[in-house]
């Protein structure tokens, strides 16, 4: 069994700013402890940290039994480094199992490919040469290294995690490029791989993102049954509803523990807040006392002598009182103002008529209409997110990019997609796949805008990410924000393009509580039509129309969400 304690630990981002301090809590042995508050409040740093990726300069962070690490952007690994991944554009599974392996099978794993590669190069200069005998002898001693560090019995539990997720043994999934798999299946596959592995102890950030609803209930399922520590990071509530014995909730630059679940958490959130609210209006009233008392001594002594003594030490005592430093007030909390305007289209806005998507559906037909909020529900893999990408194009015709300055590959099909007159569709992606934003700051993308999208001047770019709660990261790189940040971001770009159709995939998966309420509001005053892939049964219930993407490959459209489906 694994442990992970947390005394005292501070960071400090680059630009001097602190974003937290004072952080103690424990994950003891075999519980699972959730961390929880808004976007960009430093979850992920935090994790990163006790991971050992950064440094502590401030406070201790000790742990005891193997460490498992689950990236947040795992998911988007099929979109390479500039999306967050650790591992490039070609990578193929192995290379993603080995980044989850312990630390021992993971090296070995690396040098037995290397050995490979140059025992291949020296082959083919000359099978019989002195570099291929040397080569050989290299390889074997990478092989032998790889089966003392545990690496075939990785390879079982690799097979057995390929068939249960993939219904492929390993020796037909191994090569297969990481981009071909869905989010769900990308997340899936780690998720049983760290699950299944031998590490006492797991970081896991957002877990459940890529997810469909039986997926989140059988991680639900197995981190309850799971002997391993879990410290994790999570946005879905009925998940952290049915796993977490412990919450830490990461806000107002600090964090504080709660020691119950989740279903008790708001409760002593909003207690805690009480509280502290009353601790600062007494130090108000007692300091306001020391400081009349202060200047009653010293009126005193400007006429009476025998008052400065007492004068002096009502200072003294005002000093001190001053010096030991006003309790901290509640956070703030996020005022998320989303503007999503939208405009007049014709009245059909989407129109598919024996629509068939290559090798993922059965020919289908849907039509939408001006207003329309149609939420497309169903399991990883049965082409959602591909419907949503076609329509991005402008449907069969087909362009290269949406307004919201995305660019889509072609989606193979049958049947016809059309958009209506004066339908302009934006694009939010579920992998945040936008390689033109990285490497550039937000004021600086909002400042050039793009073909579809005006500049403004930094004064109304900050105005526009003051609305977002994002003000603060105006000067920070797109590719540097939280996953949260990068989907607010997003949002914004979609809200100025003047996008008449939103085309979103998951938009909710890393936004925290009050920024997915802000969507919702923001949606609902938005004056167009909407299609929204989700898995989150919270946010499907504002929607009015609901098309299932099954299993068997047909498409149907249901007047309740569906979740049951595979």
């Amino acid at each position: 069994m694994g442990y992970v304690d947390v005394a005292g630990v501070a960071h400090t981002l680059p630009d001097g700013r602190v974003l937290f301090a004072d952080v103690s809590f424990r994950v003891g042995e075999g519980a699972k402890v959730a961390l929880v508050g808004p976007n960009g409040a430093g979850k992920t740093t935090l994790l990163r940290m006790v991971a050992g990726d950064l440094p502590v300069k401030t406070g201790v962070i000790s742990r005891f039994g193997g460490l498992g690490i689950m990236r947040q952007f795992i998911g988007m690994l099929g979109h390479g480094r500039a999306a967050g991944g650790a591992l490039g554009e070609d990578t193929v599974l192995a290379e993603l199992a080995l980044s989850l392996a312990p630390p021992l099978v993971r090296e070995a794993g690396e040098r037995l490919a290397k050995a490979e590669r140059e025992l291949a190069a020296a082959e083919a200069r000359g099978r019989f040469s002195k570099s291929a005998e040397q080569a050989q002898l290299r390889y074997a001693e990478a092989l032998t290294a790889w089966g003392e560090s545990g690496g075939y019995e990785f390879e079982v539990l690799t097979d057995t995690v390929s068939t249960l997720v993939l219904d492929l043994p390993w020796d037909r999934t191994r090569d297969r490029p990481v981009r071909t798999l869905s989010g769900g299946q990308q997340k899936r596959f780690a998720l049983e791989l760290l699950l299944r592995g031998p590490e006492e102890v797991l970081l896991l950030d957002e877990p459940d993102n890529f997810l469909d609803v039986p997926a989140k209930r059988w991680l639900e399922k197995r981190l309850r049954e799971s002997e391993k520590s879990v410290l994790y990071v999570s946005h879905d509530r009925e998940l952290l509803n049915q796993t977490a014995d412990r919450v830490v909730a990461v806000e107002g630059d600090t964090a504080w523990v709660h020691p119950g679940g989740f279903a008790s958490w708001h409760d002593a959130r909003y207690a805690r807040h009480e509280k502290m609210e009353e601790d600062r209006r007494r130090w108000d009233e007692e300091h306001e006392k020391l400081r009349q008392l202060m200047l009653m001594y010293k009126q005193k002594a400007a006429y009476n002598s025998d008052m400065a003594s007492r004068y002096q030490s009502a200072m003294t005592r005002l000093r001190k009182f001053e010096e030991a430093g006003a309790p901290p007030l509640p956070p703030k909390d996020q005022e998320i103002k989303m503007r999503l305007s939208g405009g007049r289209t014709g009245k059909r806005a989407v129109i598919c008529e024996q629509l068939e998507l290559e090798n993922l559906t059965f020919p289908f037909d849907l039509e939408l209409w001006y207003g329309d909020r149609l939420a497309v529900l169903g399991a990883n893999g049965t082409g959602k997110s591909h419907f949503l990408r076609l329509l991005a194009r402008g449907g069969t015709e087909g362009v290269t990019s949406s307004v919201d300055g995305g660019t889509h590959a072609p989606v193979a099909h049958g049947g016809t997609a059309r958009l209506g007159a004066r339908v302009l569709p934006g694009h939010f992606s579920q992998t945040h796949d936008r390689p033109e934003l990285f490497g550039r700051t937000l004021v600086e993308i909002l400042w050039r805008g793009d073909d579809h999208r005006q500049g403004m001047d930094r004064h109304a770019a900050m105005r526009a990410l003051d609305r977002y709660e994002l003000a603060k990261q105006g000067d920070q790189n797109f590719g540097t924000l939280s996953g949260g940040q990068q989907a607010r971001f997003l949002v914004l770009l979609l809200e100025l393009s003047g996008a008449t159709l939103l085309l979103l995939d998951e938009p909710t998966d890393n936004l925290d509580l009050a920024s997915a309420e802000a969507l919702q509001e923001g949606l609902a005053k938005f004056e167009g039509t909407v299609i929204a892939v989700t898995h989150d049964r919270w946010f499907a219930k504002s929607f009015d129309r609901f098309v299932v993407f099954q299993g068997d490959n047909e498409v149907v459209e249901t007047p309740e969400p569906v979740w049951d489906v595979r």
